[in-house]
């Protein structure tokens, strides 16, 4: 299963977005080590690597632009899932953490998967960063960042342009496609320079 996550990650995303995908798992993972949650049993390895490395799928080829990214990466990681027998209970925990992960304030609060994959994606962005710290040299040169905050942006922005449905009001895709709209820039590129990665 993890050789058929990688593989359809890497086939229809960018190498940046590849990249941060498999990042945000070793921050995950080294969030959960951090906070002691290693042994607990809500902890789940296999599911937290899909949760994360499937985190944005939704900005990847597969993608129609017919409902926020998030929601349409907990899809199709839904049925990549399923192919593999996953059990439906187990595939259900993995499509909330996908499709909430970009919803801060609410993620936090929907158990274990959905708190370390939503942080571990975030920690890639800058906060938080102090908790893989002895560590992020080391990933970063297996999967570098290739300019990762961009690619973000312009894939997040390019699948919300395409219907009203992948970008309503208050998503971070619709707020995103009405800052570059708007300004040519978004607040994600502008921050990214005084990021603790320094993109």
């Amino acid at each position: 299963m993890a050789e058929a996550i990688l593989a359809t990650v890497r086939a229809s995303e960018t190498p940046s977005m590849f990249n941060h995908s498999v990042r945000s798992f070793f921050f995950a993972q080294l969030l959960a080590e951090h906070e002691g949650c290693l042994e607990d049993a809500a902890y789940d390895r296999d599911l937290l690597f899909a949760s994360s490395v499937l985190h944005d799928l939704g900005t990847g080829s597969l993608a129609k632009g017919e409902a926020r990214f998030e929601v349409e990466g907990a899809d199709l990681a839904a049925d990549l899932l399923r192919e593999h027998r996953v059990p439906e209970a187990d595939i259900d925990r993995v499509w909330e953490a996908i499709a909430l992960h970009t919803s801060i304030g609410i993620v936090e609060r929907r158990g274990l998967l959905c708190y370390l994959t939503g942080v571990g994606a975030a920690i890639d962005f800058g906060p938080r960063a102090e908790i893989v710290s002895g560590w992020e040299k080391q990933i970063d040169a297996a999967y570098p960042r290739l300019g990762m905050v961009r690619s973000v942006v312009d894939a997040i922005v390019e699948r919300a342009a395409r219907s009203a449905a992948a970008a309503p009001i208050g998503s971070i895709g619709g707020e995103l496609l009405r800052e570059r709209s708007a300004k040519g820039v978004t607040s994600l590129e502008l921050a990214a320079p005084s990021s603790p990665w320094g993109e």
